[in-house]
């Protein structure tokens, strides 16, 4: 049983939430109270209860709005959004449940009301890429909205959108005086739950097109752009600056070397050898299926390789997941990076364990932070304390790129 939820997997989604307290997402009694609606429901269920509650917050904001009180409104729909945004991930999978583009439609809707609710107001924007637009949104950082300022454009990974990216960096980021650039590029958000788009290991092709867009705003110091990425975005951002060098520093959170090392490890504990691993075709089918089989009885792992890793790389049995999964790498590209790089290490974070490979390859170019459970920020993405994570990272930032003139 998890901490809040009874089912451990619906506790692993249904605990993000409590990430983005402090930066404006629901209060803790909201998601408790969605745990105990829940109860030992099923994923069903789950479902339910979280869209129940962000309609109950959506209604709140257009009751405000209605009322005068701007202030309340931005906010309730933006906390609205993070409650949609939770309901849908157990549903991940192909083909794709209309339920989760119902609420995916929902927190988008309740995103763009909130932010067109600011100060600035901000509206969504789209970015060209190909014959594909990536959705995106450039916001202006708090109190700064009309100067030229650093600008951070953060990169989501595996299971994330948009609106987990704003609460969980974006609104610190602004606070601090950055302005962003938020988007969902292949295998994310719109482009994959609405276009079946699948993720790609080339991301410095998706930021080289993210930076062409930053460029035509007036407010971005081209001298001064950031990259940020967590989770899968741990590998994302920094393969995105090896081909990408307009990009002043890069964040990966946690520093993902090779996505390959982890199946590696995975199917290592199946007794497969990790140059089998390298041509997926050569591993005996009998060891596939008693793969298949163990990775089946566990709902987390199902969920992440089955469900998830599957659907998001456009494969439909494990040899092809191990295949695409090796694209994954900074082995032939990382010593390209040429800019800053910042890499974080959580004690817990099994994504974490390949970080040394940075200094490794990069050298002086790399600044590590570790990150332990005993500060509460020891688990995947430091999660349970964001606060600490941006707190540091910003101040690496602040550090690392050029002061704004004047």
């Amino acid at each position: 049983m998890g901490l809040l939820f009874q089912n451990d997997l619906h506790d692993e989604f249904g605990s993000w939430p409590l990430g983005y307290i402090s930066s404006g997402g629901p209060e803790f009694g909201v998601i408790a109270a969605v745990a105990k609606a829940v109860g030992d429901g099923d994923d069903g269920a789950f479902y339910t209860q979280w869209v129940a509650a962000g309609d109950a917050r959506t209604a709140a904001a257009q009751a405000a709005l209605d009322a005068g009180h701007k202030a309340t409104a931005r906010a309730e729909h933006l906390r609205a959004s993070a409650l949609y945004a939770t309901a849908y991930h157990p549903l991940y999978g192909a083909p794709v449940d209309p339920r989760l583009v119902a609420a995916f439609d929902k927190q988008v809707a309740a995103l763009d009301a909130g932010l067109a609710l600011g100060a600035s107001p901000v509206t969504p924007t789209r970015i060209p890429f190909g014959e594909l637009e990536l959705p995106g949104y450039l916001i202006p950082a708090f109190g700064r909205e009309g100067q030229v300022r650093p600008l951070i454009i953060f990169t989501n990974g595996y299971d994330a959108t948009v609106t987990d990216m704003y609460f969980a960096s974006a609104v610190a980021a602004l606070r601090r005086g950055y302005h962003c650039l938020l988007f969902d590029g292949p295998g994310q958000g719109e482009l994959l739950y609405k276009q079946g788009v699948p993720m790609r290991p080339d991301w410095e092709v998706v930021i080289r097109a993210v930076v062409d867009f930053a460029l035509t705003s007036p407010l971005v110091d081209p001298k001064a752009i950031a990259l940020s990425g967590w989770s899968l975005g741990g590998y994302l951002a920094p393969r995105g600056a090896s081909g990408e060098h307009r990009l002043a520093a890069v964040v990966a959170d946690p520093g993902l070397w090779s996505v390959a090392a982890g199946m590696q490890r995975l199917a290592g504990a199946f007794g497969v050898a990790p140059e089998a691993l390298a041509d997926p075709s050569t591993i005996p089918q009998s060891a596939v299926d008693q793969m298949a089989a163990a990775i089946e009885s566990v709902p987390q792992l199902k969920w992440r390789v089955m469900q998830r890793g599957f659907w998001v790389n456009g494969v439909s049995d494990l040899r092809a997941f191990f295949a695409a999964s090796n694209e994954y790498t900074l082995e032939a590209v990382g010593k390209n990076i040429s800019c800053p790089v910042l890499v974080t290490a959580a004690e817990n974070d099994m994504l974490a364990k390949g970080v040394g490979a940075f200094a490794e390859t990069l050298g002086d170019k790399v600044t590590r932070l570790d990150f332990t459970a005993a500060e509460g920020a020891g688990e995947h993405c430091e999660m349970n304390n964001r606060s600490l994570l941006n707190e540091r990272v910003l101040d690496w930032l602040d550090h690392t790129l050029p002061a704004p003139a004047g």
